[in-house]
């Protein structure tokens, strides 16, 4: 991560916790391997910024460093709440920002070492918001910079600056036409385009064409096949099944690479079953599992959510149904999918690449191979929706978490048992607000830096379910 620090003095407090702040925070940052843009003694006294021209000083520099990904300001002391908001404005960056302030000391409350960054991190906050510059908190109101507590916010602020950074410059592709009978998978292009995400679209025939002209002798083919072969046991697959999926995986990943794609969605079925007679299953696990999260059935918006998933907890995210009641455990419910889930999602390997079940009964066993299936192992996890608000204009999202348990289940595919506490209550609202049957889920508790990257930086309007 590429961080623009500014670290504040007020003249009348004393210099020495600002240099003494100013080394501990390069350090940390350094140790945390974070590049760090910043004024130095040599720009300004003690490389801080103190007065409105160290503002522009520093606001210069940022201007300079369009790489920058967000901002951390840090108050060793008072500080000066109009230098800094100085800074931010007018360099022009769009990036997130957290504001920290040192604790004061017990024993050193005399002039020579008092900060009062406590007081001037109310004040500092009062101006951002005065200039429309949206900033994220530490835990603490204020903490030591060499404390557990700021480690982990800088590690939750390097997740939100992933998200709004990620999302701001994606690219999605969009392979096939939906489903007609999914109108729940419809997307507005713009109010996309408006937020920095582009969808580039390729035709199935474009993509068939290309897995088509592939030679199964083709070295990129065989290297395909290696891979698909360690990925996980396809005991019935025949040969022939083998090698369609494997120039599928290279023709895609080609098309992907090639669109510099951050992820994407796929008619997964009929038009591959009927005309090249595989599902794409398996392909989309492997590429999420090598970085490029893939939705189902053409869900744009569901690439969206996989990507923000991605970018926040640094896992590979699956795409899931909210399918059956758990019995009578009204907290607990089944999540299907085929499936198409990478192999980290799944929490361990995949049991095997066979055929579909559900469609195949409908578009014939033998052109349906490529389906990844098996049970998600147990953990927590985060769960998330984004759509398109057409009458409003707006993105919107829902988020919350939950766990994936180890309950006992019959089903085939890809397969999972949710327990999310007032599981009810978040039913009725995806009713009520017309959410759609389709999540994207994550490994793990990601949910505040979702929450905060799409709602305070983003603008979306959330919906967030906390039981």
């Amino acid at each position: 991560m590429v961080y623009g620090v500014i670290v504040s003095n007020r003249s009348f407090f004393p210099d020495h916790l600002v240099e003494e702040g100013r080394a501990e925070l390069l350090a940390l940052l350094k140790e945390m391997g974070h590049e760090v843009v910043t004024l130095t003694p040599q720009d300004t006294e003690l490389g801080a910024v103190e007065t409105v021209a160290d503002g522009d000083k520093c606001a210069a520099l940022f201007k300079s460093r369009q790489d920058i990904e967000g901002i951390i300001c840090c108050l060793p002391n008072f500080g000066d709440e109009v230098a800094v908001s100085t800074a931010i404005r007018r360099s022009g960056l769009n990036v997130p920002v957290l504001v920290q302030a040192c604790d004061d000391a017990l024993d050193k409350m005399d002039l020579a070492n008092r900060r009062d960054a406590f007081c001037g991190k109310l004040s500092l906050c009062s101006v951002l918001r005065q200039n429309g510059i949206p900033y994220s908190l530490t835990q603490l109101h204020t903490c030591a910079i060499r404390s557990p507590e700021f480690r982990a916010d800088l590690e939750r602020f390097a997740g939100i600056c992933r998200v709004v950074n990620g999302l701001r410059r994606a690219r999605i592709a969009a392979i096939g036409a939906r489903p007609t009978a999914f109108q729940t998978v419809r997307y507005s292009e713009k109010l996309l385009q408006r937020d920095g995400i582009y969808v580039t679209v390729c035709d199935m025939a474009e993509m068939i064409g290309r897995t088509e002209a592939l030679k199964e002798e083709d070295p990129r083919v065989v290297q395909a096949l290696r891979k698909l072969t360690g990925y996980a046991p396809s005991p019935a697959a025949k040969p022939e099944e083998r090698v369609r999926i494997a120039k599928l995986y290279v023709a895609m990943k080609e098309y992907l690479q090639e669109n510099n794609c951050d992820a994407g969605a796929v008619q997964c079925w009929d038009a591959l079953e009927k005309y090249y007679h595989c599902a794409p299953c398996v392909v989309m696990s492997m590429l999420g599992q090598e970085g490029i999260p893939l939705a189902c059935e053409m869900d744009v918006m569901g690439a969206v959510s996989m990507l923000a998933l991605r970018l926040a907890a640094g896992l590979a995210p699956g795409y899931m149904d909210w399918d059956n009641n758990y019995g009578d455990d009204r907290d607990k419910c089944v999540n299907v999918h085929c499936s198409n889930y990478p192999k980290d999602f799944f929490g361990g390997p995949i049991d095997e690449v066979g055929h579909l079940d559900i469609l195949g009964t409908t578009l014939g066993r033998e052109n349906c191979f490529g389906a990844c299936k098996g049970r998600v192992a147990p953990g927590e996890m985060t769960f998330m929706k984004a759509s398109t608000d057409e009458f409003t204009g707006k993105m919107r999202a829902y988020m919350g978490k939950g766990e994936f348990t180890d309950d006992p289940l019959n089903s085939f595919g890809g397969v999972a048992v949710c327990h999310v506490p007032g599981l009810q209550k978040l039913l009725h609202t995806l009713a009520e607000e017309g959410f759609e049957h389709h999540v994207a889920l994550t490994r793990g508790d990601c949910l505040s830096i979702l929450r905060e990257a799409l709602g305070k930086y983003m603008g979306w309007e959330l919906t967030v379910h906390e039981g």
